[in-house]
């Protein structure tokens, strides 16, 4: 089986893992994504330079979990809108579209490119305050 085609399943069985749960759920939860409504936006981080900036998104925390990367932050507007501004953005900078799904309260976009596989995660944790959160991971294929 070709490599790109075993990184999508696995992450297409790590995604359906991730959709649902209950709104309102705490930060740093095992199991769940960081969620970010709020903060300080970063000067940078150790994404790779051609990943795909999304405008409204303000990326607020970097962690380094062994070789993954996992920077969190927010989207000024509805998941709808970051759902389909990541999409398109990662095809616009060349990166392959692994999966991607919407549902009601999240979704997912996982990618390949520049030498690193990932996910970013989106949930309406924040829409009280008109944004969705953002949790990016970013790990070397």
């Amino acid at each position: 089986m070709p490599l790109r085609l075993v990184l999508g399943l696995i992450l297409l069985v790590l995604a359906a893992g991730c959709g649902g749960g209950d709104e309102g759920e705490e930060e740093g939860e095992e199991g769940r994504a960081t969620v970010a409504c709020e903060g300080e936006a970063l000067s940078s981080t150790k994404l790779p330079a051609s990943f795909p900036a999304v405008e409204g998104v303000t990326l607020t925390k970097q962690e380094t979990q062994g070789p993954t990367e996992v920077v969190d932050g927010y989207y000024e507007g509805d998941l709808e809108d970051a759902y389909n501004g990541y999409k398109s953005a990662f095809e616009e900078v060349g990166y392959d579209v692994l999966f991607d799904e919407i549902e009601e309260d999240d979704s997912e976009v996982s990618y390949e490119g520049d030498g690193r596989t990932g996910q970013v995660a989106l949930r309406k944790t924040c829409e009280e305050e008109g944004r969705v959160s953002v949790h990016i991971t970013s790990r070397p294929e």
